[in-house]
């Protein structure tokens, strides 16, 4: 029977300086975000066999977003390069407490990629061409996963800071999209929904263990998502401030 781990990073005070594209700096309470990552932390309890808290790093501000320092694959690990200067430094930190039953691989410069571009549905895996990730970490990316038997393909992202913010899987077969953010032209389901119009940036939603972590700040887009999913909401309204979705604040895998 596999074991189902999350691994996750505490918010810390620094947060405030944490990198934005897409938002204009608002203040963020760090007592109320807090909060809201501890319901986070509950929802994978109920969810996970074991979720790992890593303490916050004062000197990295989006430390927090641990997807955007590593992927982690049933056959490997693959840690990334970000697309901003100031977190390259996350990979190192969180290196030690990835799962070490698989390779470790690594994309290394000139490409830049961040975790919250890279979409996987089964042997599938979309990577969004937005500001933080490029062409040259598509190309690694694909060169390194060829071996494994996955496929590799661009998704371009116009809207918003990744592709998991326009775009994710809620459910065997089903993704969850806001076409307006990114070119869907590529990317092929079975069932594609797409959020209330009132709620653009509600296509964030974690799939984990067959259940749905997803944000409470989006009632009419859950409504559609409640025959799809068992939904656990949380609370995401202060992280949200820091471009931040339900899928970027863990990396998840399974072992025996």
């Amino acid at each position: 029977m596999s074991k189902l781990t999350a691994l996750t990073r505490w918010v810390g005070p620094e947060l405030e300086a944490c990198e934005l594209t897409h938002l204009r700096r608002d203040s963020i309470n760090f007592e109320a975000a807090e909060r809201e990552h501890s319901a986070y932390l509950a929802a994978l309890g109920l969810i996970c066999d074991e979720v790992i808290e890593l303490p916050a790093l004062s000197d990295h501000p989006d430390g927090c977003f641990v997807e955007d320092a590593a992927l982690v694959f049933d056959e490997c690990v693959v840690l990334t390069r970000p697309g901003a200067d100031a977190r390259r430094g996350e990979v190192e930190h969180l290196l030690p407490h990835l799962p070490a039953d698989r390779e470790h691989l690594r994309l290394e410069d000139p490409c830049t990629l961040d975790g919250g571009d890279v979409l996987v549905v089964e042997d599938t895996v979309y990577v969004g061409c937005s500001s933080r990730s490029n062409h040259a970490g598509l190309k690694q990316l694909a060169h390194l996963l060829l071996p494994f038997g996955y496929r590799v393909k661009a998704v371009e992202v116009t809207g918003c800071l990744h592709l998991k913010s326009a775009i994710t899987q809620i459910a065997p077969g089903v993704l969850l999209a806001n076409p307006a953010w990114a070119n869907l032209k590529r990317v092929s389901a079975p069932t594609l929904l797409e959020v209330a119009p009132e709620e653009p940036a509600a296509a964030n939603a974690l799939l984990i263990g067959g259940s749905l972590i997803y944000p409470e700040e989006f009632p009419r887009t859950a409504e559609r998502l409640e025959a799809h999913a068992t939904l656990h909401l949380v609370p995401t309204r202060e992280l949200q401030k820091a471009e931040a979705g339900v899928t970027c604040r863990s990396v998840s895998w399974s072992s025996a």
